[in-house]
């Protein structure tokens, strides 16, 4: 049984938070760089350019890459032979992410209400997902989520009978109604399988697989593909300019399911999919 004092783990998050939300992971920069190289519109070829000088001034400035610092959601891979000591995890999470945000000077988005709305002045409480596996390691990976993107996903309860072309319209169907509000190029996390909410789950999972990696599952594979050529014929483009980049890359997670139900969660990110990782 190793033992961990949460006070690491709030420092770990806390440090996650500050740099997730001013560096953007190499693949999806490398992928931004590609796009500008491949896009067709001079329109979205500049809009791609600013994008990709907005990045540079980010890292040289040590500045937010994007205004929205997101609402912080944490996914936790603990190792079944972990034992925390020293405090409460929960809160230790969320005192890491209320340190990173006042500390980094990143803007608190959260409200104590959703109806209410008061703010809660440190960007707590986090959205917080426990993953319990082998060993006596903990993987902490902080997902800042931006609600311009959050606000376009959508979640459909298809029959079984609607198989892969059903899903092909639930996914083209969101991205065609999100237009220009989730900030394209973007990625889109696609959930399949399982219930209502673990589908969701799924979805958002998929958004933290780099871009620059295929699907283990051939079908998905292709699917996955098929997918992103459909959604860049919409013609959205850059930002809503138009142009042949309006996604950059589709993941798709899956999960058991009933044999009644085919649930499809769709969580788009925006071109700023900010995810960052470290293992204690």
């Amino acid at each position: 049984m190793r033992e961990i004092n949460v006070s690491i783990i709030s420092d770990a998050v806390a440090d996650l938070c500050i740099k997730a939300n001013k560096q953007l992971p190499e693949d999806l920069c490398a992928c931004l760089k590609t796009a500008l190289c491949l896009e067709n519109s001079q329109t979205a070829k500049s809009a791609l350019s600013d994008i990709c000088e907005n990045l540079s001034a980010a890292k040289q400035l040590d500045i937010p890459i994007c205004q929205d610092t997101g609402m912080a959601v944490v996914f936790l891979d603990i190792g079944q032979d972990v034992h925390f000591i020293g405090g409460d995890l929960y809160s230790a999470v969320n005192n890491g992410v209320a340190k990173g945000y006042i500390n980094g000077l990143l803007r608190k988005s959260i409200v104590s209400d959703p109806i209410k709305r008061y703010n809660t002045n440190d960007n707590t409480p986090a959205v917080i997902h426990i993953n319990i596996v082998p060993g006596e390691k903990v993987k902490i990976t902080v997902a800042p989520k931006g609600f311009g993107s959050e606000n376009m996903s959508k979640i459909f309860m298809l029959n079984p009978a609607d198989g892969e072309e059903g899903v092909i319209k639930a996914v083209i169907s969101t991205v065609k109604a999100a237009g220009s509000k989730p900030c394209p190029p973007i990625v889109v996390g696609v959930g399949i399988g399982g219930d209502f909410e673990s589908c969701a789950l799924l979805a958002k999972r998929a958004l933290l697989r780099p871009v620059d990696t295929k699907n283990k599952d051939e079908y998905y594979e292709a699917l996955e593909n098929r997918l992103l050529c459909e959604i860049n014929k919409l013609l959205i483009g850059v930002q809503g300019f138009g142009g042949n980049t309006t996604a950059l890359k589709v993941n798709i997670e899956t999960a058991p399911t009933h044999i009644a139900g085919l649930p499809v969660a769709v969580n788009i990110g925006c071109h700023v999919t900010r995810h960052l990782s470290v293992e204690i």
